[in-house]
């Protein structure tokens, strides 16, 4: 991944990662999901990255819903 995604967001759990993608999408922002969790013994994270034009709105919005 290019230096223009940055990482926001990160969880073991793929679904909590998935509702806060939904919810950036929602206020407009689009983000990519990178599941780096191994896929024998199941761990490891998901990660949510934006452009990094995105990032502070990102995390505001991150905070603000709580996610």
């Amino acid at each position: 991944m290019d230096d223009n995604w940055q990482k926001v967001y990160s969880s073991s759990f793929e679904h909590k990662v998935g509702i806060v993608k939904a919810v950036l999408h929602d206020k407009g922002v689009d983000s990519v999901v990178m599941n780096k969790k191994d896929s024998v013994y199941l761990i490891g994270e998901v990660e949510l990255y934006v452009k990094a034009d995105d990032v502070l709105k990102a995390k505001q919005i991150i905070n603000k819903e709580s996610l």
